[in-house]
């Protein structure tokens, strides 16, 4: 369903778009008809290209077999099929993720999730590809010494998604902040406060420059040029987390950004920016389609 509200802005950017799952056309067919869907969903006969792209998920058949009372076996049904009895029609299920393909067929990028019932948004894989067109107005934020535009990669998100929250961040000419490995200063760093089924995934920095100070002789690393920190967000999709979240119309996400900055002759004081969202939740849409007889 997301895929489709996003169908015609990745095709202005050149993407062309399939779903390919192991069930079979009619029920493909019944989906697509029932929920609008106007991009190609391929059937995969008997999961050919869900095993030769390596990713079958082979718990459903753990889980229909002899040692299906196995505490293990038991624990990976709730990670990796999320349903409380699997059923032997749900042996062939490939672990959910996506490739991103050139015009030569090479895999360029793929993205997958520990959890069956999590799955990444669509502007959040084009965010960590560097395309920071995203569908939210950003918040523009200035201090003595940087300029920041923070957004998260969507306004509505469900259970279970994946998304992400960017800070564009501009340093004053001449000042750096500090990059992972600096020592003796505060390193730029994104503090979230924590709350119930949203989890946070380490954060990926930018490369960094090193920065000379030259009254110590001394070489660190430094951000003196723009750069954007992207941190991946979780909204849990376990039965608890729907629970938890059913009745509400959004979820706010909050923190600070933390850092210190630097010239060639001063170090300030280190800072914390407060910064906060609110998105809209919306619902996970998990029934089946109805197949005509």
């Amino acid at each position: 369903m997301e895929l489709q509200s996003r169908v015609n802005e990745l095709r202005e950017k050149g993407l062309g778009l399939a779903a390919i799952s192991y069930d079979q056309p009619e029920i493909l067919g019944a989906f697509a008809k029932q929920r609008g869907i106007t991009f190609s969903l391929l059937s995969d006969a008997g999961s050919a290209t869900i095993k030769r792209y390596g990713i079958l998920n082979p718990v459903p058949e753990w889980a229909i077999g002899p040692e299906h009372d196995d505490p293990a076996v038991k624990a990976a049904v709730q990670k990796y099929v999320s349903v409380g009895t699997p059923r032997a029609e749900m042996v062939g299920i490939a672990f959910p993720g996506t490739f991103i393909l050139d015009r030569q067929g090479r895999v360029t990028s793929r993205y997958f999730e520990d959890f069956y019932i999590e799955r990444n948004t669509i502007s959040s894989i084009m965010l960590r590809l560097g395309d920071k067109a995203a569908p939210v107005a950003g918040t523009k934020i200035s201090t003595g010494q940087l300029d920041v535009t923070t957004y998260p990669s969507e306004s509505a998100i469900a259970p279970g998604n994946r998304f992400s929250i960017a800070f564009d961040v501009s340093p004053h000419p001449g000042i750096h902040v500090y990059a992972p490995g600096a020592k003796n200063y505060r390193v730029i760093a994104l503090n979230i406060a924590t709350q119930p089924f949203v989890r946070l995934l380490p954060m990926r920095y930018p490369a960094s420059q090193i920065y000379l100070f030259k009254p110590l002789n001394e070489r660190v690393a430094v951000y003196q040029r723009p750069f954007t920190l992207v941190q991946e967000v979780i909204l849990e999709g376990t039965p608890q987390a729907q629970a938890s979240f059913r009745g509400k119309d959004s979820i706010t996400v909050s923190g600070t950004l933390e850092y210190q900055a630097c010239d060639d002759k001063i170090c300030y004081n280190p800072a914390s920016i407060p910064i906060s969202w609110t998105l809209s939740l919306r619902p996970l849409v998990l029934e089946r389609p109805a197949v005509p007889k």
